[in-house]
């Protein structure tokens, strides 16, 4: 009896310390797993990438900054595109780079809980801005005559900003419900950044809550914002079905073709699973973006060039 009653403190002081080890562990983030000897290698495409993103988007901005005649409300909403482009690429790069180049996959649980903050909150704006464009096209294509009337740029600003502040809104509570948790499993993830789906099953406590908001969240706001926009390109398509000359028909479509494209590179790497398809979803949008837009725009690729021939 005792000994029994000597070793319920220690119960109690070998808990206290698990529960500071669990707290204060570390996760330790993976590159391309069977590829480490080639890592540095590997470090030059997502370096180029990176570079290609920032300056890209940085182009875009600057050039929709300084150019009057692009203050337009599908240009406005091109330079959200790449703002948030621009972060989601800041988000993931120091330990994307940090495995790749100096073999760092330490990650503290803070550091790690406010990467996925960023990288979910980011990821749901940029599908918000998505849509904004979307509806952008809509009213440009069936509502012609009233375009300049309905997206006027107070009223654009306040969009944008409902936008921000939902996917912002919305990530809020998940590093708080996250740093609840003991993590006692495997500390190993899979990808070079944290992911909430991938932190929460560290965890040794009752994810229940965590697993429901998770799929709320998905269907609540990707699967809405991916619906809104196909229901805007089937109204696109039979607004444009009514038109009888061809050629109007081809040069109404052609101003969707950019966001059609965009929205592609966002939402296909979405609904995989797989290791590669992670990393694309995160690094292809912000890199593609920029260099479809300048294609299509004529208007922006005229300006650009003009920028560099100067």
């Amino acid at each position: 009896k005792d000994i029994l009653k000597l070793l319920g403190p220690l119960r109690y002081i070998m808990s206290a310390v698990n529960d500071t080890k669990f707290r204060s562990a570390v996760f330790l983030l993976t590159g391309i797993p069977g590829q480490e000897d080639v890592h540095l290698w590997i470090s030059i495409p997502f370096c180029l990438v990176y570079v290609i993103s920032i300056v890209g988007n940085s182009v875009i901005l600057f050039i929709i900054k300084t150019d009057q005649s692009l203050h337009e409300p599908m240009y406005i909403f091109l330079s959200m595109l790449a703002i948030t482009d621009l972060a989601l690429s800041i988000s993931t790069m120091p330990t994307t780079l940090g495995i790749f180049l100096f073999n760092s996959r330490e990650i503290s649980l803070d550091a790690c809980f406010a990467q996925l903050f960023f990288i979910h909150s980011l990821s749901f704006i940029e599908s918000s801005v998505l849509l904004l464009m979307a509806f952008d096209r809509f009213v440009a294509i069936c509502n012609p005559l009233r375009y300049a009337s309905i997206l006027t740029l107070s009223r654009i600003g306040k969009m944008g900003l409902v936008f921000v502040l939902r996917g912002v809104a919305v990530i809020f509570p998940l590093p708080f419900l996250l740093k609840q948790f003991r993590y006692c499993r495997a500390n190993v993830l899979s990808h070079c950044y944290c992911l909430h789906q991938e932190v929460m099953k560290m965890a040794c406590s009752d994810i229940t809550v965590n697993c429901i908001y998770g799929f709320f969240l998905t269907v609540s706001m990707v699967g809405l914002d991916s619906l809104l926009i196909f229901l805007s390109y089937v109204m696109i398509l039979k607004t444009v079905l009514k038109v009888a000359s061809r050629a109007e028909c081809l040069r109404a479509l052609n101003t969707c073709v950019s966001h059609l494209c965009a929205v592609l590179l966002f939402y296909t790497p979405e609904i995989g699973l797989a290791v590669l398809l992670g990393y694309i979803s995160l690094f292809v949008p912000p890199l593609m973006n920029p260099i479809v837009y300048s294609v299509k725009s004529k208007q922006l690729r005229a300006r650009i060039i003009r920028v560099f021939v100067k």
